[in-house]
């Protein structure tokens, strides 16, 4: 498996769109997640604004939402010129992110799940943690999304509990670096 995480740029317009399109038609017609929600807030077609608002952090914007600096990166498969996934690695947790959501939300497109490259993808992303200065991460998933949970697991997190929020049970992942 031969892949980086990178920031998005022009040079992968091609390439966002075409995981984007792919993911999209699959929430339409299967109802899956959109984790990570940050590749979700703005759309893509129009690519120059979405660039712009994906990578910018409004203070104001982010009090109210509730968000905290944030980094987004794509997954690329190297040898085939795709982007595979996508990670938003939050740079600090405040209460909401504490309780369920996690220094980092990731997401493989339909149609290369089950690869591992989730799993890979996690390791990168723990790398990036490690440049920001976070010595322990916390991932949470949906209790019922044993794929996601077994790429926290192989990547060394340990089950701390489980939380209820909205009628789901989302597990919480530590994983120290």
């Amino acid at each position: 498996m031969n892949i980086e995480l990178v920031r998005l740029t022009g040079a992968y317009k091609e390439q966002l769109f075409d995981m984007l399109t792919e993911w999209k038609k699959d929430i339409v017609e299967h109802h899956t997640d959109m984790s990570p929600f940050k590749i979700w807030i703005h759309d893509f077609h129009d690519f120059d604004v979405y660039l712009e608002k994906l990578n910018a952090f409004d203070a104001e914007e982010a009090v109210k939402n509730g968000w905290v600096p944030d980094t987004t990166l794509f997954c690329l498969d190297r040898d085939r010129n795709i982007f595979v996934g996508a990670v938003n690695i939050r740079h600090y947790l405040n209460e909401g992110l504490l309780k369920t959501g996690g220094h980092i939300g990731d997401g493989i497109r339909p149609g290369e799940r089950r690869k591992g490259y989730a799993t890979a993808m996690i390791a990168l992303a723990l790398d990036e943690c490690k440049k920001l200065g976070i010595d322990k991460v916390l991932m949470c998933c949906d209790k019922n999304n044993i794929g996601s949970a077994k790429s926290i697991m192989k990547n060394g997190g340990v089950l701390e509990n489980e939380v209820e929020e909205d009628g789901h049970i989302q597990q919480r992942y530590w994983i120290a670096l």
